[in-house]
């Protein structure tokens, strides 16, 4: 493995994966929505998305996102209207009432693999920011006597695995919260909390103009 300033690399990513955002968000709505393992599935959509941004970053098309206004507003905002279409999920199934996020020892019926590798890893593809942040990111750490492409692959790879660590542990402390409160009512409003915050930053995203490339 050829990664220049390894340690710094490490330190950085940790820190940066530990920052709650829109990953986070996902993480704790879907958890609420039918359980841990729904949590664990999405986290997996989320971190699987990740060595599509390294792949964009080591071949340059991120670069050509990031120089063209017209394009990164584009993705911009068909990440930022999916963020929202989540959040609205959240709320109307607080509106609908607990059906579907009733507390057992056992995940609910409501579960879907494929709806939440679906949703974190579009989340995380469309979120243009990623995009801009691996490109900055990376490239700080890549020895050009090596191939990039293997180096941006290697580095996604930690990235992966410090964050599905991390999400899968919100997700399994946000499920023993769950069987610990034994209140459904309290979740339902969990689901619709998150919803919104999904959509605030689905918002964020759009009256974001201070992003590189967008002047």
């Amino acid at each position: 493995m050829y990664i220049l300033n390894f340690e710094a690399f490490l330190i950085a990513i940790t820190i940066l994966t530990l920052t709650p955002g829109l990953d986070t968000a996902l993480v704790i709505k879907n958890t609420s929505r039918s359980g841990s393992t729904d949590g664990y599935v999405t986290s997996l959509g989320i971190c699987s998305g990740l060595f599509i941004h390294a792949t964009f970053s080591a071949i340059g098309i991120s670069a050509i996102l990031l120089q063209s206004a017209e394009l990164f507003q584009t993705m911009k905002w068909i990440g930022a209207c999916y963020l929202i279409y989540l959040g609205f999920n959240g709320i109307r199934a607080t509106f609908k009432g607990i059906k579907g996020l009733k507390v057992s020892h056992a995940e609910t019926s409501d579960f879907s693999c494929k709806r939440s590798l679906r949703e974190g890893f579009l989340s995380n593809v469309l979120n243009p920011k990623t995009a801009v942040f691996y490109l900055a990111f990376l490239p700080q750490f890549i020895d050009p006597q090596h191939s990039p492409f293997i180096q941006s692959l290697c580095m996604a790879g930690i990235h992966f695995v410090i964050a599905m660590v991390w999400q899968c542990s919100l997700a399994a402390l946000v499920n023993s919260a769950k069987k610990l409160v034994q209140n459904s009512s309290i979740l339902t409003w969990m689901e619709g909390i998150t919803g919104t915050v999904l959509i605030a930053l689905g918002i964020k995203l759009i009256m974001d103009d201070s992003m590189p490339g967008a002047h």
